[in-house]
């Protein structure tokens, strides 16, 4: 897998082939993936950074992350019908 894109393979294939644990270690690394950006993203900010382009980048980057994530856990998290 590419760091940039953890899950593109998965993601368009079928994660029920996937057992528990590694849909458990990849949240984990989606998770951390998605920290350090908001981390990069405060750092950029916090100094003023007039690298707009590079900021809206990595913003996009952690929103695709943030979607990621929802898709795993959705695996994790079976449907309960009430």
């Amino acid at each position: 897998m590419a760091r940039d894109e953890p899950m593109s393979g998965r993601l368009a294939g079928d994660l029920a082939t996937v057992t528990e644990q590694e849909l458990k270690k990849l949240l984990a690394s989606l998770r951390t993936e998605h920290r350090d950006l908001d981390a990069a993203i405060d750092a950029l900010s916090g100094t003023g950074s007039t690298d707009q382009l590079q900021i809206a980048r990595l913003k996009k980057r952690k929103l695709r992350l943030k979607d990621q994530i929802a898709i795993v856990e959705d695996q994790l998290l079976p449907d309960i019908i009430a």
